[in-house]
């Protein structure tokens, strides 16, 4: 029996709802087996960040290299990387090894407002990791810091996905998770604009919606979707997982990743 494969490459979220911990239960709800590569720890929970600690840059390639060589990996999700440092570690990493297609979530910034990339690691995840990448999936204020603009419609959205796949990227995935009307991501791929249109679902925001999605996005590729299949059964699998989404904490509320089990 052969059972696809992908890996994160993200931080831990302590609270359970975004980061890593997303990542893999998204993977196990598309049945796909989940390795992972830690960037960092951060102390968190559903109210928001209280403390990041960065793993040592050559840890993360020694996680990199470990799982690689033994595993492999379908496809590959990165998340958050934090420093300039981890960046060049896992582009380094990723060179040295066989693997499948990269979703890269440029994580920035989290629900709570805390940053969690330095801004000296903007440059360096924009000439070394978003070159490797079969889709970047950036969320409107991700958007709008690569691209140099403020991203708030879906004309502005087009705008910042066609300037970002001129810094080198493949295939860029502009969400709508924070337009006030809908829930519509706009996909530039250098020649076509693909429009993926949702209804918004409820009006709370939730935790790990970005997280969630790039990592279905990676689960559905490494199961040999192609990436339009892989956007649009992605997208329908966390409107459901936001639909049924609750409070864990006292804070914002997480989604249900096993929502078609409990």
């Amino acid at each position: 029996m052969t059972v696809p494969k992908a890996l994160t490459i993200a931080g831990s979220d302590s609270g359970g709802g975004a980061g890593i911990q997303a990542d893999l239960k998204t993977f196990s709800a598309f049945r796909v087996f989940g390795t992972s590569v830690l960037t960092a720890i951060t102390a968190q929970n559903s109210v928001g960040v209280h403390g990041v600690h960065e793993l040592p840059p050559a840890f993360v390639r020694a996680q990199l290299d470990a799982v690689l060589s033994d595993f492999g990996a379908d496809a590959v999700k990165i998340g958050m990387l934090s420093s300039s440092a981890i960046t060049a570690a896992v582009a380094e990493g990723l060179a040295a090894h066989p693997h499948g297609p990269i979703v890269l979530d440029p994580v920035m910034i989290a629900k709570s407002g805390d940053a969690l990339l330095r801004p000296d690691a903007r440059q360096a995840l924009i000439e070394r990791v978003l070159p490797l990448a079969a889709v970047v999936t950036p969320n409107l204020p991700e958007a709008g810091a690569l691209a140099g603009m403020t991203v708030a419609d879906e004309k502005a959205m087009e705008e910042a996905a066609r300037r970002i796949q001129a810094l080198g990227a493949r295939t860029v995935l502009v969400k709508g998770g924070h337009l006030t009307d809908s829930a519509t991501d706009i996909l530039w791929d250098g020649t076509t604009v693909t429009r993926y249109a949702a209804p918004r679902v409820g009006t709370a925001s939730l935790h790990g919606t970005g997280c969630t999605l790039s990592s279905a996005i990676a689960a559905c590729l490494a199961s040999g979707r192609a990436l339009d299949a892989a956007i649009r059964e992605a997208k329908a699998y966390v409107t459901a997982a936001i639909r049924e989404g609750f409070a864990a904490g006292r804070g914002v509320p997480v989604l249900r990743h096993f929502v078609e089990r409990w």
